[in-house]
């Protein structure tokens, strides 16, 4: 009888050690979220480095071992409130890119011996969707199998991106032109990530422990202190996202998304009074483009207000072609100058 239960006990210890070499994924994990990291290091001045995190992001490996990682960019963390804004509007865009993911399938031929060997290091094939476009890496991951239901995924060494790769030269330089500092363009990635088994005992504390976006950083909740509202204007000026088209006050679709964002701000800033300024390049005669930029913001302050700003705070004045942002002697300057910027008046 002994013998029987032992010969019983052996054949179920084989069976499960067969399941986990042939697939340590079979059934599937949750990203926890609370025990992972995910973040970059920037470089301003040549030589001073910086980092900065996301603290909201989700995902999941299935049981055929195909990993996906969704991040909220507006959730990204330098651990100074207005920095983080800079990063949200100038330089990630994310009332137009709110989120990257990351996608890739871990090789199940290479993790096969995994409950044996507990790591291994191998070249992972990953496909990063950042800022509106889509780019294929390979990066070295070690994974770890910690114990039946926990496995780590983490980056080696850390992945260099270049920041041309995905359209966010631009955003680097308008943040280089905000903080007055030049910034290497490159963006230098690393992941820690730990996943829990589906259907473990602690995986409700996991998906319970994501939230999104701003929230999960510095964000203020509630209003806006005096402080808070004047940098976030300022800020917002400096995003050059609400241009104009040549001879028109006309808001466009992509404005729109910028404007959307713009009045959960000035809605959060209610004791406070605001200059919506309009501005032209130096196209046309003076009177009509002192007009031209008075009606765009106008227009600005009207959308504003069907967003639930109140038209008392909202004063909506034209400077025509008298403040250029930058000189009117290319295409790409004039656009920048049809511009309209946000001050706080009291």
């Amino acid at each position: 009888m002994l013998k029987r239960i032992y010969y019983l006990i052996l054949l179920t210890f084989l069976s499960f050690s067969h399941g986990a070499s042939a697939n340590p994924f079979e059934g599937g994990w949750q990203l926890d979220t609370a025990q992972s990291t995910i973040g970059f290091l920037s470089v301003k001045k040549g030589t001073i480095a910086e980092y900065s995190g996301f603290a909201s992001f989700a995902g999941e490996i299935d049981g055929a071992g195909n990993a996906n990682i969704t991040i909220a960019l507006d959730s990204v963390d330098t651990k100074i409130d207005l920095r983080n804004v800079r990063m949200r509007f100038l330089f990630f865009e994310t009332f137009k890119h709110a989120e990257a993911v990351i996608k890739a399938s871990i090789p199940q031929d290479q993790i096969a011996d995994l409950s044996q060997t507990k790591r291994k290091i191998i070249d992972l094939s990953v496909t990063l969707s950042l800022h509106g476009v889509v780019a294929d890496l390979t990066a070295p991951v070690a994974v770890t199998l910690l114990d039946e239901n926990s496995i780590n995924v983490s980056t080696v060494q850390p992945i260099i991106l270049s920041l041309s790769d995905f359209d966010l030269l631009n955003g680097l330089s308008k943040l280089e032109d905000a903080a007055s500092v030049t910034i290497t363009p490159v963006g230098i990635v690393s992941l820690d990530l730990n996943f829990r088994r589906s259907g473990s005992e602690n995986l409700q504390s996991v998906a319970t422990s994501q939230i999104s976006g701003s929230q999960a950083a510095l964000e203020t909740t509630g209003t806006f202190n005096r402080d808070e509202c004047v940098g976030r204007f300022e800020i917002l000026s400096q995003s050059r996202s609400l241009n104009f088209p040549p001879n028109t006050a006309a808001i466009t679709a992509e404005a729109r998304s910028f404007l959307d964002v713009l009045a959960d701000v000035v809605n959060r800033c209610p004791d406070m009074k605001v200059e919506v300024a309009g501005h032209t390049d130096a196209w046309g005669k003076a009177q009509w483009n002192l007009e031209l930029s008075r009606q765009r913001a106008v227009a600005v302050a009207k959308y504003l207000m069907e967003k639930g700003a109140s038209q008392s705070r909202l004063v909506p004045v034209g400077y025509g072609e008298t403040r250029p942002l930058v000189g009117n002697d290319t295409v790409e300057n004039r656009a920048k100058n049809r511009r309209i910027e946000f001050k706080v008046l009291n």
